[in-house]
């Protein structure tokens, strides 16, 4: 297993670690209960509140980055160098599904400002996932 290299500018502390190595470990977003609960799972128990700022940090730092659901004020959290990608996310059970291809992908924004250089883009696709569709229609 290669070791973690810790964001440059930010003190490295057992609990910024333990959330990092929760979130390298992850398969999808998580919410900060679900890194919460797998952190108590271990030898470092840590706050939730704590938890919360840790992701602050590292949403402001681009260390994380953030998947939302409509109506709620849930949202879950991935490592951004984990690559590009975008998520459908049930707005009933909040399951969130991969997009295998980005639908930004041949887009060309035309801005009102020629000067405005692109730097990157979010997408995210609200819907009901097949179990809560059959309930709801």
């Amino acid at each position: 297993m290669t070791e973690t290299v810790w964001p440059v500018g930010i003190k490295k502390t057992k609990q910024r670690e333990a959330v990092m190595s929760v979130l390298e470990h992850a398969e999808a977003p998580l919410s900060a209960i679900d890194i919460y609960a797998l952190i108590e799972k271990g030898t470092s128990p840590v706050w939730l509140s704590t938890v919360y700022r840790i992701l602050e940090l590292f949403t402001e730092k681009n260390i994380a980055v953030t998947t939302t659901v409509p109506g709620s004020d849930m949202a879950y959290y991935e490592l951004g160098r984990h690559g590009h990608h975008h998520y459908a996310v049930c707005v009933d059970c909040h399951k969130i599904v991969a997009i295998s291809n980005c639908p930004m992908a041949e887009f060309k924004p035309k801005l009102s400002d020629d000067n405005f250089h692109v730097l990157g883009h979010r997408v995210e696709m609200y819907g009901y996932c097949k179990d809560c569709d059959k309930r709801n229609h």
